[in-house]
């Protein structure tokens, strides 16, 4: 055991080819003791928090051993977070996050994030700005809720140190992925050493735009995801889990297995990386 322990291997129920409790038995069949789950909705699949569905997923995950880590709501990026005041999707945008803090509580996940993508995109000032205002009052929620919100964004790390500032809230995270920084022209590593205080303890690892089993696997494409979580462990930020996020939604159980292999892998090396810097600090 190192100083920081090797950080959870987990996946996230969005990017494989079934949801819920079915998600929960393909991370048993391969060994993964955490997992992400997604609220659902249109397009997206059920509901996760339809009626019994919450106490039937945490039995199948109990039995599987699989720890419920997170819950987001993807279908956000359909509403538009940051949608004016007064509008229908600014209400709908607040009854699903009420609902994704509820999810969260009722699975026992510690952790909800609300990513900031296509019609929830940060794309100008004035997007920041709403963005911060609904996250403080999510913040607010979560947080007498005894659990963590973090924003999923591709701000630079002024913009996301900004966010912070402005959520002024002592819950909220931000979510570090490998890959999305580098899709939208950022340097993940630069972000994560910007930004360390402030990072969520579960990192999404991913190396290449999503796409049903045509990601490159894990240290295949141009992400360099181990250079970014030798940042994090330089800056002894505490890692629960590294959730794999490539896209396995396509079935190849082969390639799922290989990048689940290398995230092991990744993981070991973080451990590793966490005890070399502990050890410098100390001498």
């Amino acid at each position: 055991m190192t100083a920081y322990g090797t950080p959870m291997t987990a996946l996230a129920d969005w990017r494989l080819p079934a949801r819920g409790e079915a998600a929960v038995d393909i991370a048993f069949r391969h060994r993964v003791t955490g997992m992400q789950f997604d609220l659902g909705g249109p397009g997206r699949g059920p509901w996760l928090d339809a009626p019994g569905q919450p106490a039937r997923l945490v039995r199948t995950a109990r039995a599987a051993e699989v720890t419920p880590l997170a819950v987001t709501a993807n279908v956000l990026n359909d509403i538009g977070l940051t949608a004016p005041e007064g509008t229908l999707a600014a209400a709908r945008v607040r009854e699903i996050l009420v609902r994704l803090l509820d999810a969260a509580g009722e699975l026992g996940a510690p952790l909800v994030f609300v990513p900031s993508f296509r019609r929830s995109a940060i794309d100008g000032e004035a997007a920041l700005h709403r963005t911060a205002e609904v996250l403080r009052a999510a913040a607010g929620q979560a947080e007498a809720r005894g659990l963590r919100l973090a924003s999923e964004n591709v701000l630079t790390p002024e913009a996301a140190l900004w966010l912070v500032r402005q959520v002024g809230s002592p819950a909220f995270r931000l979510l570090l992925d490998t890959y999305n920084p580098k899709a939208a022209g950022l340097d993940p590593a630069a972000l994560a050493a910007a930004t360390a205080p402030h990072l969520a303890d579960q990192i999404h690892v991913k190396d290449g735009p999503a796409g049903p089993d045509r990601t490159p696997l894990l240290g295949d494409g141009d992400g360099a995801v181990a250079d970014t979580l030798d940042t994090v462990a330089r800056r002894c930020r505490p890692v629960r889990a590294l959730v794999l996020e490539n896209d396995h939604r396509g079935g190849d159980t082969a390639r799922l297995t290989a990048d689940l292999d290398r995230v092991r892998a990744l993981a070991e090396r973080l451990a590793h990386r966490h005890t070399e810097t502990a050890q410098t600090w100390g001498s």
